[in-house]
């Protein structure tokens, strides 16, 4: 690999820890929330910042981060589908089907355009949040073969 790659890989990683440090913030406070019928205001902030942080750190990790390993791996290109099945392969997923659930949950936060979407979709998050959060321990592992300090 050469100095310009590492150097890149560097960057993504801090990028995507910076994201999953932001995200884990947002579901220690989501959880203390917890799911119920009616939000305060401030319940309802919390909640879009989640959402927020959740589609973010998802597409920092499928479109860019496991992009650029693929690359640095020369593996081939492909859908979103195929990126997630070979960063399963690379265990940097536990489970890609999970995985694409949350891809999809990504979609839907970023096309739904109702006031309460959020508020819709926030138990599934909760429940998807913590596979992005174990897939950037994973990634921190595996880029350890590249030797990026």
């Amino acid at each position: 690999m050469t100095k310009d790659e590492q150097e890149l890989l560097k960057e993504e990683i801090s990028s995507v820890n910076d994201a999953g440090e932001i995200l884990r913030q947002s579901i220690e406070k989501c959880e203390r929330i917890g799911v119920k019928n009616e939000y305060s205001s401030d319940e309802l902030e919390s909640i879009e910042a989640f959402t927020s942080r959740f589609a973010r750190t998802t597409d920092i990790l499928t479109q860019r981060t496991f992009c650029l390993i693929d690359e640095l791996d020369l593996d081939s290109e492909g859908t979103v589908r195929d990126r997630i099945n070979r960063a399963e392969k690379k265990e940097l997923i536990a489970n890609g089907s999970a995985f694409v659930e949350i891809r999809k949950l990504r979609n839907t936060i970023a096309h739904e355009y109702q006031t309460d979407a959020p508020e819709k979709i926030y138990a599934e998050m909760l429940t998807s949040a913590p596979h992005l959060i174990d897939s950037i321990a994973r990634l921190n592992q595996y880029i350890e073969k590249y030797n990026v300090t």
